[in-house]
C-alpha cells in the first residue's frame, strides 16, 4: 500500500510538473501586443507587413508548436511566409506525416490498396489550410491570423490541445503581403481626415488588385505560383479555409454550403466536404451567439479561379464577415440592411439567422468572428481527422482508377506546327497545368487506332490524381440557364467561362477508348512557359485613372517587360504640373499609342468626385484632356480602347457607331463573362496571318453597329472582327442570353482620324492575361 500511495504521489506530481511547464511556457509566448503596440481587433490600429511578420518569427522562437518560414519574395519584394503549427509530437515527426497525406493523395502509391490506406488514415493527420489577407481592404483576416495563431501557440484548454494533436495547422497570414502595406499607407495618411476609411487611390495588388482572388488556374501572379508550389502541391490539404469579407449592409457571415451553381467537375466527396463542415460551423456559431449568419446564398462553386482545392482533393470553406470601414467603426441600422441572392438579412430562415437588429460594427466584431470561425473548422478538423482523410483517399482512388471504353481516357496534343506562336501557346497551357499537379507525358510515337500520333505528341491521361483540372481547363462550359421568379438571370458570382483552351487557341483531341503508348527513356515533359511572346513596340502609354482599375493593372503586367512604358493619365493627355510626371513623360519622347483599358467612360472623364477624396486625386480628363487626346490622333497617334472604354471614345469624338447592347434589358441580353465566336478580317494589318475564326471574351461589353451610310465612310474606318450573323455560332463557352442581339454586329472597329487611327475592342483582348488567342489583335492594333 504505501508503494501504491508513493506511485499515485509521483503521478500526481509529475501531472503537476507538466501543467506548471506548460503555464510558464504559455507566459513565455509574446501576445500581439506585445510586438504590435495594441492588440488586433482595435478600432482605428492597422499592423505594418515587417511587424506581423516579426510576430510570427517572436512566435516561432518562443512556442515549440509553432515553425515559420518564408518561401519566396512577393511581386515588391516583401517577404512571403507562412507558418506551420501542431503539437511539438507532431513537428517532431512532419515529414512522416507529410509522407503519409502524399500517398493517400495518390493512391497509385500504395496501389490503391484500401487495407494499407486505412493504416496510414489512422496514423495520419488532418491538413488544414488557413489563408488571410488576399483582399488587402479586407483588413481583419491579416490581424486574426496573429490572434489564431497565439492561442494555438499558448492555451492549453482541451479543445486547443485536441486541435494540435489531431491536425496540422498551415496559417497563411497574408496571400497579398504588399496590400497590407499600401492599405495601412492610405489608412494613416487619412485618418482623422473625412476620408478615414476609404479604399486607396490605387491597387491593392500592384498588377492584378482584387482579381488576385481570380488566379487560382492561371497562376500567372508570384504569390499564387509560390502558395501552389509551396504550400498546397507539398501538403494537398483536406480542408482550406480562406478568410475574407464582404459588404457592410447584407449578413454579417457567409458560410458554405454554395449556391448552385457546382463546377460539374467537383467530385462529390468535395461537395459533400464542404456542405457538412459549413453547416457545422454555421450551427457551433449560432450556438454560440453569433448572429445574422448565412449559408446556400451569394457565392457558387462555379469558376476555379477561387477554389483550386476542389480539383485537388480538399474542400474549400469560404468565409465572409461584414466588413467595417477599414479598421473604422460604422453603425448599420436595422433598415439599412439589404438582402443578397437567397436570403433576406431581416427575415430568419432555414438558411439565415438569427437576425442582427443592426447596431455598431467595428473592427473588433470581424476578428472575433474571424477568429471563432477559424476555431470551428479546426474543431471538426480534429474531431473528424479520421472521416476527412478517408474521404480525401476515396477522392484521389476514384481520380486514379482505370478508365473503360466509352469514358474520357485521356487529352492528346499534337506538336504545334503552324508557328512558333502556337508553339508557345500549347507550352504556356501545358507547363500551366503541370503547375496544378497534372501529370503530362511525351511518348514514343502511338497510333489510337488509324490515328497515329508523331514524337512529341503530349499526353494528360485522366487516371491521375488531378486530371479533372485538366478537363476542366480544356472543355467548354455550359452555364446552366438560371433565372429568378420573375424570369431575370442569376449572375454568377464571378464569370461563367474558364476554357483555357479556346482563350488560348490550343488544339486537343479528346480520347474515348483506353490505348497504349511507350515512354521514352528521357522519361516525360511536362512544357516550359514562355510568357506571351510579344514583340512590343518602343513608346506606348496605359492610361491610368485615380481610380483603380484591374484592367490597367493586367495591362501593365502583360507589358511589364522592358521596352514598353505606363504614365499617369494626365501625362500625356493633360498639362499636368506634376514634375515627376513630365520627367516621365520626356523619356518615352512622344508615344505611338495610348492604351485606354476597361473602364466606365464616367469614370475616365470625370474622376473621383470633388469631396470623395483628397483633392489631389479628383477630377478626370475633362474637355481639355478630350482635345489633347484628339490632337494627338490627328496628329497620327493611335488610341486604343478596350471594353467599356470604348464608350468614351464614341461620345467624346463623336464617332459613327452605336453599342447595340445599351439600353437592353436584362431579361433579353445577359452575358456575364463567357467566350464568344468572332469572324476576323484577315486582309487588315491587324488581323494578318491569324485565322479567320477567332473568340472575344464578352464581360459587360459592347458590340458595334456603323451609324452613317457605309459606302460614305469606306474610307474611315474598316470592321476587323465581327459576331457570326447566325446566333446559334455565337457562344463557345460559358453563358449567352440574348444572342442574336448581337448577331452580325462588329467586335473590333477601325476608325481614321486625321493621321492617326481609333481601335474600338468590343472585349478584353488581355483579360487577366490568359486570352494569348487575342493577344495578337491588341499587340498589332498599338504597334500597327
Amino acid at each position: 500500500m504505501p508503494q501504491t500511495r508513493f506511485f499515485f504521489a509521483s503521478l500526481r506530481l509529475c501531472g503537476l510538473i507538466f501543467l506548471l511547464t506548460l503555464g510558464t511556457a504559455a507566459q513565455n509566448v509574446p501576445a500581439p501586443k506585445d510586438v504590435l503596440g495594441f492588440t488586433p481587433g482595435d478600432d482605428r490600429k492597422l499592423a505594418a507587413w515587417g511587424q506581423i511578420v516579426e510576430y510570427f518569427k517572436r512566435l516561432d522562437a518562443a512556442s515549440d508548436r509553432v515553425t515559420f518560414e518564408e518561401i519566396g519574395k512577393t511581386t515588391m519584394n516583401a517577404p512571403f511566409v507562412y507558418a506551420t503549427i501542431s503539437s511539438p509530437e507532431n513537428l517532431k515527426n512532419l515529414e512522416r506525416i507529410k509522407d503519409i497525406n502524399a500517398k493517400l493523395a495518390d493512391p497509385r502509391l500504395i496501389k490503391s490498396s484500401d487495407l494499407l490506406a486505412k493504416k496510414y488514415i489512422a496514423q495520419g493527420k488532418t491538413i488544414v489550410l488557413i489563408t488571410c489577407g488576399i483582399h488587402s481592404t479586407e483588413v481583419g483576416s491579416t490581424l486574426s491570423s496573429m490572434l489564431i495563431a497565439h492561442r494555438l501557440a499558448s492555451s492549453n484548454d482541451p479543445e486547443v490541445q485536441n486541435i494540435l494533436k489531431n491536425t496540422i495547422v498551415l496559417l497563411v497570414p497574408s496571400l497579398n503581403p504588399d496590400g497590407v502595406d499600401i492599405v495601412k499607407k492610405w489608412y494613416d495618411k487619412t485618418l482623422g481626415t473625412p476620408y478615414e476609411g476609404t479604399e486607396p487611390p490605387e491597387l491593392y495588388h500592384k498588377y492584378v488588385g482584387h482579381d488576385n482572388n481570380r488566379d487560382w488556374y492561371a497562376f500567372t501572379q508570384v504569390e499564387t505560383q509560390l502558395t501552389v508550389e509551396n504550400i498546397y502541391d507539398v501538403w494537398h490539404p483536406q480542408i482550406v479555409h480562406d478568410i475574407h469579407q464582404q459588404g457592410a449592409y447584407g449578413s454579417r457571415l457567409f458560410l458554405p454550403p454554395y449556391m448552385q451553381p457546382v463546377e460539374p467537375n467537383v467530385p462529390k466527396q468535395i461537395v459533400e466536404g464542404f456542405t457538412e463542415l459549413g453547416n457545422y460551423m454555421a450551427k457551433d456559431l449560432r450556438g454560440k451567439g453569433f448572429e445574422g449568419i448565412t449559408t446556400n446564398s451569394t457565392y457558387d462553386a462555379w469558376t476555379p479561379a477561387r477554389a483550386y482545392s476542389h480539383y485537388h482533393g480538399g474542400v474549400r470553406i469560404l468565409s465572409e464577415t461584414a466588413s467595417a470601414k477599414l479598421a473604422t467603426p460604422i453603425k448599420v441600422t436595422f433598415d439599412q440592411l439589404r438582402g443578397g441572392e437567397g436570403y433576406d438579412p431581416k427575415k430568419e430562415s432555414p438558411n439565415f439567422g438569427p437576425v442582427w437588429k443592426g447596431g455598431e460594427w467595428k473592427l473588433r466584431n470581424i476578428t472575433d468572428t474571424m477568429t471563432a470561425g477559424a476555431f470551428s473548422l479546426m474543431d471538426h478538423a480534429a474531431d473528424n481527422r479520421m472521416k476527412w482523410l478517408d474521404r480525401f483517399y476515396r477522392i484521389g482512388k476514384e481520380a486514379v482508377r482505370g478508365r473503360k471504353n466509352g469514358e474520357l481516357t485521356a487529352f492528346v496534343f499534337r506538336p504545334a506546327e503552324l508557328d512558333d506562336a502556337a508553339g508557345d501557346r500549347q507550352r504556356d497551357l501545358l507547363s500551366i497545368l503541370a503547375r496544378g499537379g497534372v501529370e503530362i507525358v511525351e511518348p514514343e510515337p502511338f497510333a489510337i487506332g488509324a490515328a497515329k500520333y508523331p514524337e512529341g505528341t503530349a499526353v494528360i491521361r485522366m487516371n491521375q490524381p488531378y486530371g479533372l483540372f485538366a478537363k476542366t481547363l480544356l472543355e467548354t462550359q455550359t452555364y446552366p440557364d438560371l433565372k429568378d421568379p420573375s424570369g431575370n438571370p442569376i449572375a454568377p458570382y464571378d464569370v461563367t467561362a474558364h476554357t483555357l483552351s479556346l482563350l488560348m487557341d490550343v488544339q486537343y483531341e479528346a480520347v474515348y477508348k483506353p490505348f497504349r503508348y511507350k515512354l521514352p527513356n528521357s522519361g516525360h515533359g511536362e512544357g516550359q512557359g514562355s510568357g506571351c511572346g510579344a514583340s512590343h513596340p518602343p513608346r506606348y502609354a496605359i492610361y491610368r485613372s485615380e481610380i483603380p482599375s484591374m484592367d490597367e493593372g493586367w495591362t501593365r503586367w502583360l507589358f511589364r517587360q522592358p521596352g514598353g512604358y505606363t504614365l499617369h493619365c494626365n501625362a500625356i493627355i493633360d498639362n499636368t504640373t506634376n514634375s515627376e510626371i513630365r520627367e516621365n513623360f520626356k523619356k518615352v519622347q512622344r508615344p505611338s499609342a495610348i492604351v485606354f483599358p476597361d473602364q466606365s467612360a464616367n469614370s475616365i472623364l470625370n474622376g473621383y468626385a470633388k469631396g470623395s477624396m483628397p483633392d489631389e486625386y479628383t477630377g478626370g480628363l475633362d474637355k481639355d484632356g478630350v482635345a489633347n487626346l484628339r490632337k494627338f490622333v490627328e496628329d497620327g497617334g493611335r488610341l486604343i480602347f478596350l471594353n467599356r472604354s470604348s464608350a468614351f471614345a464614341i461620345e467624346q469624338f463623336g464617332l459613327p457607331v452605336k453599342d447595340v447592347t445599351k439600353g437592353l434589358a436584362r431579361k433579353d441580353f445577359f452575358i456575364p463573362g463567357s467566350i464568344l465566336r468572332t469572324e476576323l478580317d484577315t486582309t487588315h494589318p491587324v488581323a494578318e496571318g491569324l485565322r479567320q475564326e477567332s473568340i472575344a471574351w464578352f464581360e459587360n461589353s459592347p458590340a458595334f453597329e456603323i451609324q452613317t451610310d457605309p459606302l460614305a465612310l469606306a474610307n474611315n474606318f474598316r470592321i476587323i472582327a465581327r459576331y457570326p450573323s447566325d446566333p446559334k455560332k455565337i457562344l463557345l463557352s460559358g453563358w449567352a442570353l440574348g444572342a442574336e442581339k448581337i448577331a452580325g454586329k462588329a467586335a473590333l472597329v477601325e476608325f481614321k482620324m486625321g493621321k492617326g487611327k481609333i481601335y474600338l475592342f468590343g472585349f478584353r483582348p488581355q483579360y487577366r492575361a490568359q486570352s494569348q488567342a487575342t493577344f495578337p489583335l491588341f499587340f498589332k492594333a498599338i504597334s500597327n
